[in-house]
This record gives structure tokens, C-alpha cells and sequence, in this order.
């Protein structure tokens, strides 16, 4: 029966993917499903297993497992393997795997790409060495690493002067993740650690966060930015805006700042420095750019026409944080913002306006839908800003922001067992300030200069 089916390649299990692939499972294709990992994970909640939070089963599921009703209905194929080529003209996906040095590929009728995106350090790629960004669950567990290794280095060293670049966090990019890690790290030092070091007080440690604009969380109002800022200092974290980083290095950050006409530049020595500045789509947009004749945008995003497919190639279709799309609703075409939702609407569009192709109907343009924002900053501590048909925008902040944010997050989980786990996990941090999953694999690779 599969060889008279349209063959449908799916690439990537984020939030696009997956909606793609339950879409089509219900229709007379057979789909193939391709990802470097063999999880789904749950990005927005990833920073609480950078800090010691959750554990990753807490916000990741074996893809199998996630897909396995859908498995049961006999169309649906899951691979584990990278892909590392997208030949348009032979309609032909390559994969390229450890196992297999000869690498082999995939013939397709349709190609859905949701390969997600990577960190950005604009032309300077030498600071990520010094900056890990976070994407990725091994991502979290290095940023772990160095965060509760930093505290181990500052008990070891024998000199108090020698501690204070160990003891100072550096988290770059004042967006949703930026402001998360601050709030989060600034927590762990003022509570979660108290009374467990004998030569060092973690309550002395600094978190910075350093932002480029005039205020964090630029795609939410003024006011609830405002709000935002407001609670991370009542935290404890420093935060600085109109500040743009000139440097990183194994021993700090160098940034300038603005002050009206006047600029100057700072020197903040620091050994653990976080990235949460910039995205870019993984280098899989460039290939398919380049095989298709398609524009990538500066952040290296496909260009996507409004039914999400590629002009010339109409059975491409890009999704996800790889495709610089355009909502087509009222007014003028918007920017469809890199976030979860976006990304399922399109994954949900991408899937009908393939199966329109297939039925000989003519395709729809997107149109994203636009819940609302939503960040925390803290324990009881949050900005919300929703959109309600009919009423307009819902702002607030403060404990009934947290307090929705930490049910939405757990609605949208992916399983019952997902949802008990943080929800455990959380309650019990919440009465004890503990973090239950501060456990690292090894020790950070860097030594201090102790003095011993």
C-alpha cells in the first residue's frame, strides 16, 4: 500500500513538526518523520532544567512514545538521524549518521521542514565557547553545570577577592529566556543555596542581566516590561538595559553603554556567562536556499510564500523557527513571532494546505493567532499579556500572572505523567526553596586559580 501513497517527509519533532505529522496521520499518506534526537522537548520549560529545576523527562518524551497512537494507525515511519541535505531537484532528503559514514536518503512527493533554529552571537562566533546558549537539553545540562560549578569554584578559592568573578552571573539578552535565567539563578543564590557553603555566602552573589534595548521583554507593552524590570530587582538581579556587549571572554564580559549622547564602556568580570541575545534557523535553511533558489533572511530564516510553502517549489513547505512567515489576516501582512504557538499553527496549516494540493484545491494563506505573552520572572513573580475576543488585552502582573503562568505552562505539557512530575516538583519547591535536580554529570572543565 505505501508505494501507491503520496510519500510526505517531515523533518524535525518540535511543536510544528509534531502538529504536522498527528494532522497527517489521519489522511492516506505515508509520512516519514526525521530528527537528530529521539525526543520531543518542551522548549519554554527548558531553562528550569538549566537551572536545576525539573529534570529532563520532567520536559521531554521518547518521540515514539509521544506518536504512538498515531504509529498504530500504519503510515507513519520515525527515524532518528541528522539531515544534512535537502536535494530539491531529485526530491531527495540526505541523512548523514555516525552508524553510517555512507550516509542515505529519503525520496519525498511533499517536504515539511521544521528544523527549529540555533543560537546567533552576530558574526562572532568565538563567544559561544565562553556563553553557551540554550536550546538543546544537553545545552541545559552544560549550563548546569557551570552554574553549580561556580559555586563550587568560589568555596574553593582561598582569597575573597579571587571569588567574586565565580560568584557573578552574567545572563545576555532580555527577552522571555534571558529574564527567566536571571530571576531563576538570582533565586538559587538567595534561597536555594543558603547555608550549604562554609567559606562563601551565595546571597552575595550578583546576577546581570544585560540588554541591548531600552527595556527587557521588547514584544510586551511598556508598562508590563516595566513591571518585569521592577520585580527582578526586588529579586536581587541587576539589571541593565541600552547596553551592547563588545566582548566575551573566559574571564568576563565587555559591553557599552548608553547614557543620552554619551557612551561608555565596562569591563564585568564574570565566569559564568549565559547567551539568550539572538535565534538564527539551523544551517539546513541555507542548504535549502540554496538548492531551491529561495531567500534566507539575515538570521538565516527561510522566506516563505503565505500558504508557507517555497515559490518554485510548492510541494516545500517551511515551518516553525526556521521560517521568516507572514500572518495574512486583516491589514497589512505581521511577522509571525518565534514562539510555540506559531509554530503549531503553522505545523496545523502547513499539513491541510498539503492535503489541499492532494485533493487538486487551491491552498490558504496563514494566519496566526495571537494568544498573548506570557514570562516569568520569579517565585510569585510573572507579567501576562493576553488578547480575549470580545474584551480586548488582559494585562497584570505580580502572583496572579505567576500563578497563571505556572498553569498554563503544565496544561500544555505533553503527557499526564509530565504534567504530575512538574507539578510535584513545583509545589515542593515552592514550600522549601529546594531544587531537586541539581545533580551534575561532571565537573566544569575550567579550574580555578584557587590558591591552595
Amino acid at each position: 500500500m505505501s508505494g501507491v501513497l503520496p510519500r510526505v517527509v517531515v523533518i524535525g519533532c518540535g511543536f510544528g513538526g509534531l502538529e504536522a505529522v498527528r494532522l497527517l496521520s489521519k489522511a492516506p499518506v505515508e509520512i516519514t518523520l526525521v530528527d537528530r534526537t529521539n525526543h520531543h522537548l518542551f522548549q519554554p520549560l527548558l531553562y528550569q532544567v538549566a537551572t536545576a529545576g525539573l529534570s529532563a523527562p520532567a520536559v521531554s518524551a521518547p518521540i515514539r512514545h509521544v506518536l504512538r497512537k498515531e504509529m498504530r494507525r500504519g503510515n507513519l515511519t520515525i527515524l532518528q538521524g541528522e539531515v544534512t541535505a535537502i536535494d530539491a531537484a531529485r526530491r531527495r532528503v540526505v541523512l548523514d549518521r555516525a552508524d553510517d559514514p555512507g550516509g542515505n536518503s529519503l525520496a519525498y512527493d511533499h517536504l515539511i521542514v521544521a528544523s527549529g533554529s540555533t543560537h546567533s552571537y552576530f558574526g562572532h562566533a568565538d563567544w559561544e565557547a565562553h556563553a553557551p546558549g540554550l536550546k538543546t537539553l544537553a545545552d541545559a545540562f552544560a549550563i548546569r553545570a557551570r552554574v553549580i560549578g561556580a559555586f563550587e569554584h568560589a568555596e574553593r578559592c582561598a582569597e575573597p577577592a579571587a571569588r567574586d568573578p565565580w560568584l557573578t552571573f552574567v545572563v545576555i539578552g532580555g527577552g522571555p529566556t534571558g529574564v527567566e535565567m536571571a530571576g531563576t539563578m538570582t533565586e538559587i543564590a538567595q534561597h536555594t543555596l543558603r547555608g550549604e557553603f562554609r567559606r562563601i555566602d551565595p546571597k552575595q552573589s550578583r546576577v546581570v542581566l544585560i540588554e541591548g534595548a531600552d527595556r527587557i521583554l521588547g514584544t510586551f507593552v511598556p508598562m508590563l516590561s516595566q513591571r518585569a524590570a521592577e520585580q527582578l530587582a526586588k529579586l536581587g538581579a541587576d539589571v541593565r538595559t541600552g547596553c551592547k556587549v563588545t566582548g566575551i571572554d573566559a574571564d568576563g564580559v565587555t559591553y557599552e553603554a548608553r547614557d543620552g549622547e554619551t557612551t561608555t564602556s565596562h569591563r564585568l568580570a564574570a565566569k559564568t556567562v549565559i547567551w539568550a541575545a539572538g535565534v538564527a534557523g539551523t544551517p539546513l535553511g541555507r542548504n535549502l536556499a540554496a538548492a531551491t533558489g529561495a531567500q534566507v533572511d539575515r538570521a538565516g530564516r527561510v522566506v516563505v510564500e503565505p500558504d508557507l510553502s517555497l515559490r518554485d517549489h510548492p510541494e516545500i513547505a517551511v515551518i516553525g523557527d526556521l521560517a521568516a512567515a507572514m500572518s495574512h489576516g486583516k491589514g497589512e501582512p505581521k511577522p509571525v513571532p518565534g514562539v510555540s504557538p506559531g509554530a503549531k499553527q503553522m505545523g496545523r496549516t502547513a499539513a491541510r494546505n498539503l492535503l489541499r494540493r492532494l485533493r487538486g484545491e487551491p491552498t490558504q494563506a496563514f494566519r496566526y493567532i495571537d494568544y498573548g505573552n506570557l514570562a516569568t520572572v520569579g517565585r510569585k513573580a510573572a507579567v501576562v499579556d493576553l488578547g480575549v475576543p470580545g474584551l480586548g488585552a488582559l494585562r497584570f502582573s505580580g502572583l496572579p500572572a505567576w500563578l497563571f503562568w505556572l498553569f498554563a505552562h503544565i496544561y500544555f505539557l505533553i503527557g499526564f505523567r509530565n504534567r504530575l512530575t512538574v507539578m510535584v516538583d513545583w509545589a515542593w519547591a515552592y514550600v522549601t526553596y529546594e531544587r531537586s535536580a541539581r545533580v551534575v554529570a561532571e565537573p566544569p572543565s575550567v579550574a580555578p586559580h584557587s590558591g591552595f
